[in-house]
């Protein structure tokens, strides 16, 4: 092994947007990072065919790190948010929209191409002080000791901190070194991703058809054009994806029913299989959990890469305030903190997800009842659209200082306060 120099309090695996979101922002809070991934790939090279609708929360985490202007070129508003029921059952919800004014908000969030967030991180990251960006393939080994995290790397080398975040995705080795259990699940679904133009504008409304394979859903992006999540059971997805492009132009006409007008142009196409991951506990024994190491669930309600963001956001709250007190940043009272504010938010989201596809994907009329009668009385009932609005976009109950204005300054204000400094 070719241990390396132990100049981090913290290192981060994984690049993926919710790695790189957690690194840059502890780093630019003052906390000495090293971010461990793979190099790079440029948008062209990496071919992530999916967007994000980001919610508020998200998006105010990318401005206090000043991404927001450079990004918000590539990403449309979403000022509502359509559902209409496409069943065809013999009891149909009634459709509902839930707009941004209602809430206060000129739009709930915006829709980020994967490839375009993924870029700005990557070019921020590699220009901040206090973030060292190491290359590796991955990680073989994890050693958990007291008061530090040992990472063995494919290449040999090793680093070391007090704490290791494991942004390395659903098959995460950092979480199976640390001893946290996962339940995992699959779904009969796979989801077809790509965007397409149209003729007529979206007018910023996000449309979810709730049909019995599954949501499709389609998303604004700049002009007239939309991204599209289109969930079917997998043998029809994979027809769907081997379809020439004039005859999937005319089975997404189909499936709008002329919502949007004649569509042109269509991206290339890819598909997921659908499946949902939750942990036993969101940190143990000097390993955080980020992003897809953490939480797994359907692309329905645009939950995934918000939740991602607000463990990143919540993590340096953690670290910044135990440093700030003079407490070990990867000790038994930090991973405890931060588990205990992750796991309300992460498991109630994935529970309503989950119930919301099973009722889909459920043959039986009482379950079709109960969900209309959910739907209706969202329609019927403004207060109670106000609060299930307000709770999708950001929970009530913690909301971690980067994802509120100004708060950048006031968790560098705490580092500094803590006279942080990068061991020696």
């Amino acid at each position: 092994m070719n241990p390396l120099p132990q100049n981090s309090q913290v290192v981060v695996v994984g690049a993926g947007p919710a790695g790189l979101a957690t690194a840059l922002s502890l780093a630019t809070a003052g906390v000495a990072t090293t971010l461990a991934a793979a190099p790079h790939r440029p948008a062209g090279l990496s071919r992530d065919r999916r967007t994000a609708a980001l919610f508020n929360g998200s998006v105010e985490l990318l401005r206090n790190l000043g991404l927001w202007d450079a990004l918000s070129a590539h990403c449309a508003p979403i000022a509502a948010i359509r559902l209409i029921d496409d069943t065809g059952r013999l009891f149909r919800a009634p459709e509902v929209t839930f707009h941004a004014r209602e809430v206060g908000l000129e739009a709930f969030g915006y829709n980020v191409p994967n490839d375009a967030l993924v870029d700005a991180l990557s070019a921020r990251a590699a220009m901040t002080p206090g973030l060292t960006l190491h290359a590796t393939a991955g990680a073989n080994a994890v050693k958990i000791r007291a008061g530090c995290a040992t990472i063995q790397l494919a290449e040999g080398d090793e680093l070391a901190a007090p704490l290791a975040v494991a942004a390395d995705g659903r098959q995460s080795a950092l979480r199976q070194a640390a001893g946290i259990e996962v339940k995992t699940w699959d779904y009969p679904q796979t989801a077809l991703v790509t965007w397409f133009t149209h003729q007529r504008p979206h007018h910023g409304i996000s449309t979810e058809f709730h049909r019995s394979a599954g949501p499709f859903t389609t998303v604004p992006l700049p002009g007239n054009a939309s991204s599209l999540v289109w969930v079917e059971e997998p043998a029809e997805a994979a027809r769907l994806l081997s379809l020439p492009d004039a005859d999937f132009r005319r089975a997404i006409e189909i499936r709008l029913s002329g919502l949007l007008g004649t569509i042109g142009e269509i991206g290339p196409r890819a598909a997921f299989p659908l499946s949902g991951l939750t942990p036993n506990a969101f940190a143990m024994n000097r390993v955080a959990l980020v992003g897809e190491s953490g939480h797994v669930l359907p692309p329905i309600g645009a939950q995934g890469l918000n939740l991602g963001l607000r463990d990143a956001a919540t993590l340096v709250d953690c670290v910044i305030d135990a440093l700030a007190e003079g407490r070990d940043p990867g000790g038994s009272a930090v991973m405890q903190r931060y588990s205990e504010l992750r796991a309300p938010d992460v498991n109630g989201r994935i529970t309503a997800i989950d119930v919301l596809n099973r009722t889909l994907l459920s043959p039986y009329l009482p379950v079709h009842l109960i969900r209309g009668f959910g739907l209706y009385a969202l329609s019927a009932v403004s207060p109670l659209r106000r609060k299930i609005v307000q709770e999708g976009v950001q929970p009530t109950s913690y909301v971690p200082r980067l994802m509120r204005p100004g708060g950048l300054n006031q968790l560098q204000n705490a580092a500094a306060t803590a006279r942080l400094a990068s061991p020696a």
